[in-house]
């Protein structure tokens, strides 16, 4: 239990906490949410020591080992996998040690260094680190490749993985899946479902959200309010005490009015079975989350199009890539006013290409690409926020396009993005990355284009700026491509999904649930081929013999929890259990726990059984 008492916390003079009290639980997932700058970051850095507080008391078990995600990696030379392994303080120090003790031909240290390592599943660690790298979007030839090698965004995986690495008892992650894709971020969550520590996360993907914690920690008004639950029961509670407050009610009812014509276009256009039903069940819920964000700093909206030609692009059997070299042949894609298009993929599969030569930054390199009359493309992507102009303001960047407009009008215009007061005025260098993101998506706003190219939008906007751009895009009437990891912003703003794999783009018939199954399924085809591909180094036979004694362990395990869920599933199926209301409450109880003991233990058993398939 960690224990916050009477903090507060102040970084130059603005006061981010203010006589905060709060208490953190063994085990307990939590998520914060909270605007820009509120002091959730702060409160991280607080926890691990790197800042400390101007009052008040932290109180913290004894003995806890806590991990986060070092915000910049030393261009070593190591290999990617050993760096991912050295997350792991406690095996690097038994390792070097047990190197010593060999030199120094000590048996019975060796011996007793040994069992240490077994203890703490020291043998199966490399295949671990393994899987860790493989699961965030790292190829099986990368495993050796040196740290050095790796861009930036790469080497921020590299972080992560070394973090989950690390056998913590508090787990701190700030918007970790910024640098994800869609693929990671679903391995991802399925990850930290199985953490056995405590959880604290920021995260801006309401999914994300929804899928990992139990409790949200609302940052606000220097102070946490807890809310027992996930994003959505968030939202639910949050609704219930704003709709208390006369002041928000007119201005809710008129966003429910807007959400609520939405729906009923949708309604009458939807045709396809599975997307339309997992989208109507999103919207169905928006007239609740309309009075949760009533008091949202955020209000645009795309202006009506006067003209949007019906045909806007048109691939014939092209060949997309770089230096004659396709990454994508034979594509073939209509896209006409009202089309609105997820694109999905792994990593490297051709999604920011695609995207990159409907933009017309690239040209294809075989087939045609015909563009409509009065095509006006407005493109997204995190390389534009660098060509923002530094010292300039967000109000002279919307001049540069349009200098006969007068200041008021700009001024209003930036207010719906965040940009009131001196901020519309102040130069852009300083700004973080989620307020450049804002400026960029404005200036394309303001330029009415009648399609628009979206590739990862939603990095490091929080939730309020993320729902106001997904409001904005249900009315947009231009065609939309969107490559994106959030899960919502795909779900409620696109009707049709496109695949990226393989070297071809095809329609998905499916959902955004048969595309996590569709990755499963492709992960466990590739692991299996590269098993058959690889060789099998020898290894020490103690190795092994530790791995089989393990698995024959997992195999009892599995048998007894399999024995006691089946009795306790037959004592629920016999109706005199019913008529006992707090026994029936403690078998229920024992069922979810059983239950989620023996996902946790089939997981240990595969992961043990891959890493003896490797000796």
């Amino acid at each position: 239990m960690i224990t916050l008492r009477n903090i507060t916390l102040q970084r130059g003079t603005k006061v981010l906490f203010n006589q905060l009290n709060v208490t953190i639980h063994a085990g307990q997932k939590l998520g914060f949410i909270g605007a820009n700058g509120s002091g959730k970051s702060s409160l991280f850095a607080l926890l691990r020591q790197e800042l400390h507080q101007d009052e008040g008391d932290v109180e913290y078990p004894p003995r806890l080992t806590i991990a986060h995600v070092a915000q910049e990696t030393p261009a070593v030379s190591m290999s990617a996998i050993d760096y991912v392994l050295a997350g792991d303080e406690e095996l690097c120090e038994i390792e070097t040690q047990l190197a010593a003790a060999q030199q120094a031909n000590d048996g019975m240290r060796e011996a007793a260094l040994h069992a240490q390592f077994d203890a703490i599943d020291g043998y199966t660690a490399r295949a671990r680190a393994a899987q860790l790298m493989h699961g965030l979007g790292f190829g099986v030839t990368e495993d050796e490749k040196a740290v050095n090698e790796f861009s930036g965004g790469w080497r921020m995986r590299l972080n992560l993985a070394r973090a989950l690495m690390c056998r913590s008892d508090l787990l701190l992650l700030d918007e970790p899946t910024n640098h994800l894709d869609l693929d990671a971020v679903l391995w991802f969550e399925q990850w930290l479902k199985h953490y056995q520590g405590t959880l604290l996360l920021i995260s801006h993907d309401r999914d994300f959200l929804d899928n990992v914690i139990n409790t949200i920690a609302h940052v606000n008004q220097k102070n946490i309010d807890l809310y027992t639950g996930n994003y959505e029961s968030f939202e639910r509670q949050r609704a219930e005490k704003l709709a208390l407050q006369q002041a928000s009610y007119q201005k809710q009812q008129k966003e429910i009015a807007h959400i609520q014509s939405f729906i009923d276009r949708f309604r009458a256009k939807a045709t396809k079975a599975k997307q339309a039903q997992s989208r109507m069940k999103a919207l169905a819920r928006m007239e609740l989350i309309a009075s949760a964000h009533v008091d949202s700093p955020f209000h645009f909206s795309f202006p009506e199009l006067s003209k949007v030609p019906n045909k806007l692009i048109d691939l014939d059997k092209v060949d997309i890539g770089y230096n004659g070299q396709a990454i994508l042949k034979q594509v073939t894609l209509d896209i006409t006013a009202g089309s609105r298009f997820g694109l999905l993929g792994q990593n490297g599969a051709g999604k920011s290409t695609l995207i990159k030569l409907l933009a017309g930054l690239i040209k294809p390199l075989q087939g045609e690409c015909t563009l409509g009359e009065g095509l006006q493309i407005g493109y997204f992507a995190q390389h534009q926020l660098e060509q923002l102009h530094g010292d300039e303001s967000p109000l002279q960047h919307l001049q540069h396009l349009n200098s006969k407009a007068t200041e008021q009008s700009l001024r209003d215009f930036l207010g719906g993005f965040g940009f009131i007061g001196d901020m519309a005025v102040a130069p852009v260098a300083p700004f973080s990355g989620g307020e450049k993101a804002r400026l960029a998506l404005a200036l394309i706003v303001w330029q009415q284009p009648n399609i628009l190219l979206l590739d990862e939008p939603t990095n490091h906007l929080d939730l309020e700026m993320r729902h106001a751009l997904t409001l904005a895009l249900q009315d947009y009437t231009g065609a939309l491509i969107v490559v994106s990891h959030d899960r919502h912003l795909l779900r409620t703003t696109t009707d049709q999904l496109l695949l990226v794999a393989d070297g071809s783009v095809t329609k998905f018939e499916g959902d955004l649930a048969d595309y996590r199954q569709w990755l499963l399924d492709s992960r466990r085809e590739s692991r299996r081929e590269s098993r058959q591909t690889q060789k099998k180094p020898a290894q020490p036979r103690e190795q092994r013999r530790s791995l089989q004694n393990r698995l024959k362990n997992l195999d009892k395990t599995l048998d007894k929890l399999t024995t006691e869920k089946a009795a306790i599933e037959a004592l629920l199926s016999d109706p005199n259990s019913y008529e006992n209301q707090e026994k029936l409450h403690e078998y229920i109880a024992q069922q979810a726990a059983l239950t989620e003991e023996l996902e946790k233990t089939e997981e240990m058993w595969l992961e043990v059984s891959e890493a003896l398939e490797a000796y």
